[in-house]
């Protein structure tokens, strides 16, 4: 039996925060994104999910997928094609599940753990804790994986840290990454958010909520540089949470009230991107971040600005 989880104040004041740093980044951006009345009306499907909270979601081994329950921390595993899911892992008191990713190769889960400033690894197969690690104070956002670790962002600090993966899946020590040039911008309510890596993961690519923009950060120096969408550098984006990258195509899924996925194109060297289409979904609200399965995208909406009373869900949208 599913257990019900009635918010206690704590919850509650968190989740008026991210509204609120929601629409504080709304304010902050300059130029209008794309225009969601100019979207291409794509079919979706969507699935309710039985969960009290959500923002996180993973892909796992084929149809398989993880949905984190944002203010318990507890994660779900389902099947995307059939919609269908149920606890996998109930989650100590205390913990909170944002961004996630899994390594397959390793069945690992990495979890960031928002404002806990700590960030949890699971064993995919059995749902044991393998690790609980502190990361820093602030807010551990996400995670991006690259086949020699997991790199998180903090929404709060210049900052990215690195938890190295050994070729058995040992766990190494974490690495702090400073941040500098216009990337390490920390003056907004919500900085740092999304990130994705390049497959040789020699580049990262992280989506910056405040300014409505994707900046680049070179992994070994901190080094950020932005992304010039459609030619313009600041504010391209509306409130910009989880990314994904593949080749050279990236998905931005937009947080505001109805949200939007765009889907862009990446030139060679990370430095421009062109916008191929905006996904506006009705079915939307507030979603926070994506994971690829194939040819389609699992959006989760978060609803950070709808209130109570809507079951929450996962839609399914073609990622071309």
């Amino acid at each position: 039996m599913l257990r019900h989880h009635t918010p206690s104040r704590a919850t509650q004041g968190l989740r008026r925060r991210l509204a609120a740093a929601g629409l504080a980044a709304l304010a902050a951006v300059l130029v209008p994104g794309p225009s969601a009345s100019a979207a291409p009306s794509w079919s979706s499907s969507s699935f309710v999910v039985p969960l009290t909270s959500a923002e996180g979601i993973a892909a796992g081994a084929g149809y398989t997928f993880y949905q984190g329950e944002l203010f318990t921390g507890d994660i779900y595993r389902g099947n995307i094609r059939s919609g269908t899911l149920s606890r996998f892992i109930d989650a100590p008191d205390g913990r909170i599940a944002v961004g996630m990713k899994a390594d397959i190769a390793h069945n690992l889960l990495f979890v960031a753990g928002g404002p806990t400033g700590q960030a949890y690894v699971y064993n995919t197969k059995t749902g044991d804790d393998v690790a609980t690690v502190h990361l820093a104070t602030g807010f551990i956002n996400d995670v991006a994986l690259t086949t020699e670790g997991a790199w998180f962002t903090n929404s709060s600090e210049a900052a990215l840290y690195f938890l190295p993966v050994g070729p058995s899946g040992q766990l190494g020590e974490v690495e702090r990454l400073e941040l500098s040039g216009p990337g390490a911008d920390t003056s907004l309510p919500f900085n740092l958010n999304g990130i994705a890596a390049s497959p040789d993961g020699k580049t990262l690519i992280v989506a910056h909520t405040g300014l409505g923009s994707l900046f680049t950060v070179d992994p070994e120096t901190g080094a950020s540089a932005p992304i010039a969408i459609d030619g313009v550098t600041e504010g391209a984006l509306a409130s910009p949470d989880g990314i994904l990258l593949r080749g050279h195509t990236v998905w931005v899924v937009q947080n505001t009230a109805n949200g939007s996925v765009a889907r862009m194109a990446v030139n060679s060297d990370f430095s421009a991107a062109t916008t191929e289409a905006v996904n506006a979904s009705t079915a939307f609200q507030s979603p926070a971040t994506a994971a690829l399965f194939g040819n389609t995208l699992a959006v989760v909406n978060a609803q950070f600005f709808s209130g109570a009373g809507t079951p929450f869900e996962v839609v399914r949208v073609p990622a071309r």
